[in-house]
């Protein structure tokens, strides 16, 4: 890493290596005292310093004014593309209620807007989910859905993955009659680099239960999804 940083910086012998972080500015968040996925998390210094490597890597000088703030910046970002990871879909889901005076129709969330990055190239995936669901014995509070979507949206995802995700959460915490989950999103891993195909919608659905079954009943929750 030193090296790549002295290549890029112009230091040919050694004397300028990058600056190191001051440990007391850096928040005491996510510091690599925490165990996520089964290893422990980087401290945000050892983050920072992989960020200067890239920048060296691109060919920048990670020493310019311009850039001396880009790595904190970046792993901030970075815990807010990845709060996801913090969050437990069950844990959110699990308060429900049963007193709905014996409704048994579609329930469904038309337009959650999400942000998300592809685990290959970490570009960003921007779409629309439809959420329905269709009540056994108990709801659950509409804003638990959009946070559910949020949940996994908030984590490096391929877009099939996260629909199947999302549907499964429901269908776990509510054991509902069936679920409904069709998102709608440009993946600008598409748009901004490789093909340059910009504006293309990729589309992804999982049915559960009776929408898998009734023909009828997937056509509605489509037809009212697509709706203004």
């Amino acid at each position: 890493m030193d090296e790549l940083i002295r290549l890029a910086s112009g230091d040919r012998d050694g004397t300028a290596l990058h600056r190191p972080y001051d440990s007391k500015a850096i928040s005491d968040e996510n510091r690599g005292d925490d165990v996520l996925n089964g290893q422990l998390r980087p401290d945000r210094q050892a983050a920072m310093q992989a960020v200067e490597t890239l920048l060296a890597f691109m060919g920048e000088n990670p020493q310019r004014s311009g850039l001396l703030e880009t790595p904190r910046r970046v792993v901030d970002a970075l815990l807010e593309h990845g709060r996801g990871y913090d969050l437990d879909p069950d844990a959110i889901l699990a308060r429900t209620f049963d007193e709905v005076e014996g409704y048994d129709d579609m329930v469904l969330l038309q337009g959650i807007r999400f942000e998300s990055r592809c685990e290959h190239h970490l570009e960003p995936i921007i779409g629309v989910a439809h959420v329905a669901y269709l009540p056994s014995d108990r709801v659950v509070g509409l804003s638990k859905i959009a946070r559910v979507v949020d949940v996994f949206a908030k984590r490096l995802q391929v877009q099939e993955r996260m629909t199947a995700q999302i549907a499964s959460a429901i269908d776990r915490a509510l054991a509902p009659r069936g679920v409904a989950v069709w998102l709608s999103a440009e993946h600008f891993c598409m748009a901004s680099r490789g093909v340059h195909k910009v504006g293309v919608s990729t589309h992804t659905q999982r049915m559960t239960g009776l929408f898998a079954k009734d023909v009828h009943l997937a056509t509605r929750f489509m037809t009212l999804a697509k709706a203004d």
